[in-house]
């Protein structure tokens, strides 16, 4: 090995696709003075034999600009490198076999139309054309993606790497790394061997051995090494031009190599890895089993009729030109693990989870651009370290949540589908009621959260309490005998949502809903994180909204990035002159929390300590003040301390569902006696327990947002609808960013209420492709489906359609949310 340079300005650590690619870009940003060190050769890790199918159309928006730049990448490194970056651009074909697949391709092509991708939906002798080998006679239907396409990994890992050294960059290979230093919190060096990398900044790209790698600068890293294998046939003539093919109902894939056909495929059974040095000799792979790839082989010989002819012994890895079963870095949830880890200036860009080489270059581009500038363009929280809290550093959850996400990486994931893996893990103290109620649990950052609970009619006749107004205002909510109505499950499958929407529903949700309205329900939201700090003229300077005013006020605002982007949506209680309290949504925490540590705040994560439960309704006052002598008259957006039974409570005065009520917040010791107590008191008042789903409902109605789906880095305020919630006289982190807006947050509702928007449904204007859809979903309240969109600000007075499922649904914009519009069902107190 050569002599190491004393210092450098980064150390990349790993010299497979995503270290490659992340040095070229620190390159390309002007960080010149870059050290890649790689144990072997480069590629010898994980990246040499990726299969390197390039499917531009992902799940999420970030996913798929990400490749969509890898593609426009090819040209640029050939021009600058004169090496030809292995891109084989014969476009790809997805399959459906099932009503429900196929389903699932018509929303995707709504979502390419949002994205900009060309594609065509064929029918199964449309898609034989492309294709002749293929027997399509259980074809419904084929998604033709013609930018789609393969990546050889040697060769696009060689152009990346020859354009990092153009720039600059310094590859070191047969360099061990053997320690990484850190001090007080901070990486100071790279060790290799006897010698030592003096760097502020030590990106870990390391593949399957990140983990080894995070251990030795004391970082827990969730990759899981799974045993992935794929076959490539002798050959027989198939054309270089062939499209590649997915066939995700029988875990199939397949493309041409040398004139024959690589089939692989995710098997039901998959095994870990399980060593303490992966990676320690180069090219690793294991022996073939074939046994275990009997389901993938099987469906391809039906796919490929001529492959039984070719192979006529599929069971033998002799028969084969090349058996290829190696290592694939997996993470708990199929996703990348991208960003910085709780050690500043400790990187890490790994878990590719065979999908990997497609995104390298929009990898290596949001790094360069995270480590350079602090923030990066594109939205890469679903992709963020950060979204694991604690329990991630425990290798038997990692291991058992990798093993259920690749067991299941070409199932239809339908919306509000759970896994049940690893669970349950985190619990309310209420957690045991909820379950004698009938709960159907779901699951965020670990914790058991309800969806809804089953129970059953509370009255025997009568239809469910239904409107009697444009704005949502309550009808008659008693029955015949004078009692209120809870709710009542009996009628409400006739509002079960069709399709995909409707998939995991139950009619419990519309009865939470009507119970919220119109007597009260009461919500665990203790899930919810909980972060105390103090030092207000930082978070002063972190935060849009002014927080100094008195004790006891709750602030709703917004932390935004340099570039004007929304960071954090959160409220903030000033508990005392100094000392403020914090709430941000469930998986948010370590991510906000790392925000208001990487900008100077002592941040304590009191989310454990403190139960939350939310009475909201009408008929909450009423409950309430049965069990307390405190006044409970105070206003809106103001905290106080009260006693509710014998339980100590901070009882704030805000909502998340448009109705009047109170979060009250209690240590954990008194949460299952504060539970008890509430349900006690307000079942003979109409008092119904509701989930997160019903939650989700309501807030739609009021035009409430959520972070990661209506607002993201990438919005700003003013485009969120939310200019509102900033202040006009103090300064703030990103306010020099913020410009007239050219787009906004619209409330759409659809024309016909039965069609159910998702999230990523295609918004044309005046039959243009104009947008996406961020959220949507049912209003109980109002009876109408509501979806919420960025649109043009020249939009409003254009023909809107939103595409559902292949349809197009007309839809109207509302200036106004679609419930109480005038907010007088939360400011004002209801009667007792």
């Amino acid at each position: 090995m050569m002599q190491l340079p004393a210092e450098a300005q980064a150390v990349v650590i790993g010299g497979g696709v995503a270290g490659c690619s992340v040095a070229y870009h620190l390159a390309r940003l002007g960080w010149t003075d870059i050290v890649l060190l790689e144990r072997h050769d480069l590629t010898e890790g994980t990246t040499w034999h990726s299969a390197g199918f390039v499917g531009q159309l992902r799940s999420t928006v970030t996913q798929t600009r990400m490749i969509m730049y890898s593609a426009g990448l090819y040209p640029e490194l050939a021009d600058l490198t004169g090496l030809d970056p292995g891109w084989h651009g014969v476009g790809g074909l997805r399959l459906a076999t099932t009503p429900e697949r196929h389903e699932e391709l018509l929303r995707q092509a709504g979502a390419a139309e949002t994205y900009g991708l060309d594609m065509e939906l064929l029918s199964g002798p449309a898609a034989q054309e492309m294709l002749p080998l293929l027997n399509v006679t259980d074809v419904l239907s084929a998604l033709w993606l013609p930018g789609d396409g393969w990546l050889d990994p040697a060769g696009l890992v060689r152009a990346l790497a020859a354009g990092a050294e153009k720039l600059g960059v310094q590859i070191i290979t047969d360099a061990e790394v053997t320690g990484i230093d850190v001090h007080e919190g901070q990486v100071t060096a790279v060790r290799v061997g006897d010698q030592l990398i003096r760097t502020p900044t030590v990106v870990n790209t390391a593949g399957a051995a990140a983990g080894k790698i995070g251990r030795l600068a004391g970082v827990d890293i969730p990759i899981v090494p799974i045993k992935h294998q794929y076959v490539v046939t002798p050959p027989f003539g198939v054309p270089a031009t062939t499209p590649t093919v997915r066939d995700p109902d029988n875990i199939v894939y397949f493309r041409e190599e040398s004139a024959g056909i690589l089939v692989g495929g995710y098997i039901r059974t998959p095994q870990i890895w399980d060593t303490p040095t992966p990676l320690t000799t180069p090219r690793t792979l294991f022996p073939p089993d074939m046994p275990k790839f009997a389901e993938s082989w099987q469906s391809a010989t039906r796919r490929i009729p001529d492959l039984t002819t070719v192979v006529p012994d599929g069971d033998t890895p002799e028969a084969f030109a090349k058996v290829v079963h190696g290592p694939e870095a997996f993470t708990p949830d199929g996703e990348f693990l991208l960003g910085e880890t709780p050690v500043t200036g400790f990187w890490v860009a790994a878990g590719f989870c065979v999908h990997g080489l497609a995104a390298a270059g929009g990898v290596g581009k949001v790094m360069a651009e995270w480590i350079v500038d602090g923030t990066p363009e594109y939205d890469t929280f679903g992709m963020d370290i950060r979204r694991f809290p604690a329990h991630a550093s425990s290798r038997r959850w990692s291991r058992t949540k990798a093993i259920d996400s690749y067991s299941k990486y070409y199932d239809i994931i339908y919306p509000g589908e759970e896994r049940t893996a690893a669970r349950p893990l985190r619990r309310s103290p209420a957690w045991p009621r909820h379950q004698s109620l009938g709960a159907a649990f779901g699951e965020k950052a670990g914790w058991e959260r309800v969806n809804w609970f089953d129970l059953p009619a509370t009255r025997t006749s009568g239809n469910a309490t239904e409107p009697t107004s444009a704005d949502g205002a309550p009808g008659n909510v008693t029955s015949a005998n004078g009692s209120p109505h809870l709710g009542d499950t009996s009628d409400g499958e006739r509002f079960r949502p069709a399709g995909w929407a409707g998939k995991h529903w139950s009619p419990a949700i519309r009865a939470e809903c009507l119970a919220t309205r119109d007597t009260a329900a009461l919500f665990d939201q203790t899930s919810f994180a909980k972060l105390e700090v103090t030092d207000l003229a930082t978070l002063q300077h972190l935060c849009a909204a002014d927080l100094d005013r008195p004790v006891g006020t709750i602030v709703y605002t917004q932390m935004l990035n340099d570039r004007g982007g929304i960071e954090a949506d959160v409220t903030v209680t000033r508990l005392a002159p100094d000392r403020f309290r914090i709430i941000t949504g469930t998986a948010f925490g370590v991510h906000d929390a790392t925000w208001l540590r990487t900008h100077g705040l002592d941040v304590q994560d009191v989310t454990s300590a403190y139960a939350c439960y939310c009475l909201w309704g009408p008929n909450s006052l009423s409950i309430l003040s049965d069990l307390t002598e405190d006044d409970l008259t105070f206003p809106y957006m103001q905290a106080r301390e009260i006693t509710v039974g014998n339980i100590p409570v901070l009882a704030q005065r805000v909502t998340f569902t448009g109705e009047f009520g109170w979060e009250l917040y209690c240590p954990t010791e008194y949460a299952l006696t504060l539970w008890d107590t509430l349900t006690e008191a307000g079942t003979p008042k109409g008092l119904r327990p509701a989930g997160y789903r019903a939650l989700d409902s309501l807030r739609l109605e009021k035009a409430y947002r959520i972070w990661g789906s209506d607002i993201t880095p990438e919005t700003t305020p003013h485009e969120a609808g939310l200019t509102f919630a900033l202040s006009r006289t103090k300064n703030y982190l990103g306010r020099q960013a913020l410009t007239p807006p050219t787009k906004t947050l619209h409330c759409l509702v659809l024309a016909d209420p039965t069609q159910i928007c998702l999230g990523g449904e295609p918004v044309r204007v005046a039959g243009h492709p104009t947008s996406r859809v961020t959220s949507g979903g049912y209003g109980h309240r109002v009876d109408k489906s509501i979806a919420y969109a960025y649109l043009p600000t020249t939009a409003p007075e254009a023909l809107v359609e939103v595409g559902v499922t292949g349809t197009w649904i007309p839809a109207t914009i509302t200036k106004t949310p679609p419930y109480d519009p005038t907010n007088s069902r939360i400011r004002h107190l209801p009667s007792m």
